[in-house]
């Protein structure tokens, strides 16, 4: 029971901390990377703790689904070149980094472990960023860059982890010997990533009532993450291709009034795992420095500001040489290529760098350390976990509180594309929903028209003389309106963006006129 209340007063603090962060303007996991560790140090802190193999599919599952199911797949691939840079380049060479930097302070830390720790600090973490972006509106690019980043690093973060993880298992391990498999992996996480989304999207179609979705939607998450891992494929790969594959479709079959509560449930559960992330890593933090001597704590705290300061300065030079080299390969050609995207600015691309701030799945991953391998202490995890709690800290408060301010001072701006796709959408959508009542003359036809002409600020006549209730005729207009925006999305007219805001206002309109739902 003590732990049960326990439980409740960190939930109650992090809602506080939330709002505080909120109301100042900066992200609330820096004040919850701050809470946490507060709590470690406070006398009578709460013993809570988490078997490391569910710390994964608990904490990063739900997170990389939220996020995967509203990635835009057009804007990703306009994108591809910066986010291959970052998702497999950047990744690449901050994990090597971080593991040079970790054996020259820690001669006696094996290669693996050390490429392991580089794996589980190397993927940002964009929550913190995309809330600060959001908030000051920066060109849409920089932020489809951030948030594509963040939904496709962890799979490449994590794979190299597992590589890591496996070589310190077994000592026959070599690159030759496990890269085919490593390769059947990721291609079989692929195919099965998309088989779930079907079979998901075949038994959840008929659900109507909603509790039973949404507990549905969280035991498939779980399911597939776990099968996938018990499997021996990519936990991550498989769990991005389900919600890319099952998110269009699910837009489709899913009425407004079992997707509105689904939203308000998931963005609540995302909040309350990045909130006991913080708390449970940051519970064992007190005891891994108490247990230590003050000359191996001092090591403790050099390696972890090493590593820290290594993570930010490998990003910023990274983007730097991405920056040098494109505009260098656009200097050899004349002109500019058709269909060629923009030359990044100096400006947004220090944005882009300075935005690497560190989260939940770098906590997960150092939570998910098994406490014992091969019959013996995992070596240096202690370490491990205070070394990347450290550098979630030192990122989220050094880059997340500065990043507002910079943002501000660079005063970066685009026209607008998203809002300029939804005001399209939106006028054609209503068209075509006004379109369904043309040529009927009845009280109720003239009172739907009436509603979607002032969602499009003209009204249109109509004649006819065919009654129908005002229901069906509301709901066949709204249902044209929707199948428009599908269209639109489906041909890349609009990305996702665009059109998830306009789902969201057609939701209402749904729910409004449609009490009885």
């Amino acid at each position: 029971m003590s732990e049960f209340v326990a439980l409740l007063g960190l939930l109650l603090a992090a809602v506080l901390l939330a709002a505080l962060a909120r109301r100042v303007g900066v992200p609330y996991p820096a004040f919850l990377a701050l809470g946490g560790a507060c709590l470690a140090f406070l006398p009578g802190a709460p013993a809570l703790s988490i078997e490391p193999r569910l710390a994964l599919a608990l904490f990063v599952a739900p997170v990389l689904l939220d996020a995967a199911f509203d990635a835009s797949p057009r804007d990703l691939k306009e994108n591809w070149v910066p986010l291959v840079n970052l998702v497999v380049l950047g990744v690449a060479v901050t994990t090597m980094a971080v593991a040079v930097v970790a054996r020259a302070l820690m001669p006696g830390m094996p290669w693996a472990v050390a490429i392991g720790l580089g794996a589980i600090v190397a993927p940002p973490d964009a929550t913190a960023a995309t809330a600060i972006l959001r908030h000051v509106k920066p060109p849409h690019r920089i932020l489809t860059i951030l948030e594509g980043e963040s939904l496709l690093n962890d799979a490449s973060a994590l794979m190299i982890y597992r590589l890591a993880l496996g070589a310190l298992a077994t000592s026959t391990f070599t690159v030759s010997s496990a890269a085919p498999t490593f390769l059947l992996a990721i291609a079989a996480s692929v195919v099965a990533g998309r088989a779930a989304a079907w079979l998901s999207l075949t038994v959840t179609k008929n659900i109507r009532d909603v509790p039973t979705s949404i507990i549905v939607q969280f035991i498939n998450t779980f399911g597939v993450w776990i099968v996938a891992e018990e499997a021996g494929l990519s936990p991550v790969l498989t769990m991005v291709c389900f919600a890319v594959s099952v998110a269009r479709p699910a837009s489709e079959i899913t009425p407004a009034r079992m997707r509105i509560p689904s939203y308000a449930v998931w963005e609540t559960a995302v909040f309350v795992l990045n909130v006991l992330a913080f708390v449970f890593i940051g519970l064992q933090i007190r005891p891994i420095l108490t247990s230590l001597a003050p000359e191996v704590r001092l090591q403790y705290f050099w390696v972890a500001g090493a590593v820290l300061l290594t993570v930010i300065v490998v990003r910023m030079a990274w983007a730097m040489v991405y920056y040098a080299v494109v505009r260098w390969h656009r200097g050899r050609v004349r002109g500019r290529p058709p269909g060629s995207r923009p030359l990044p600015s100096f400006r947004g691309v220090l944005t882009v760098g300075w935005s690497g701030m560190r989260g939940i799945v770098t906590l997960a991953a150092a939570l998910a350390i098994p406490i014992h391998i091969n019959g013996a202490a995992f070596p240096f995890r202690d370490l491990i976990v205070f070394t990347a709690f450290a550098v979630v800290l030192g990122t989220l408060v050094i880059q997340g509180l500065t990043l507002g301010p910079l943002l501000r001072t660079f005063n970066l701006r685009d026209d607008s594309p998203v809002e300029r796709e939804v005001n399209a959408a939106r006028d054609r959508a209503l068209r075509a929903a006004l379109a369904t009542v043309d040529g009927i003359d009845s009280d109720v036809a003239r009172t739907v028209r009436q509603e979607f002409a002032s969602h499009l600020r003209a009204a249109r006549g109509a004649d006819g003389d065919l009654e129908v209730n005002h229901e069906e005729l509301h709901r066949s207009a709204l249902a044209a309106a929707r199948r428009t925006i599908l269209d639109m999305r489906e041909h890349d007219e609009i990305g996702d963006d665009a059109f998830h805001q306009l789902e969201r206002e057609f939701d209402w309109m749904e729910m409004a006129n449609d009490p009885e739902e």
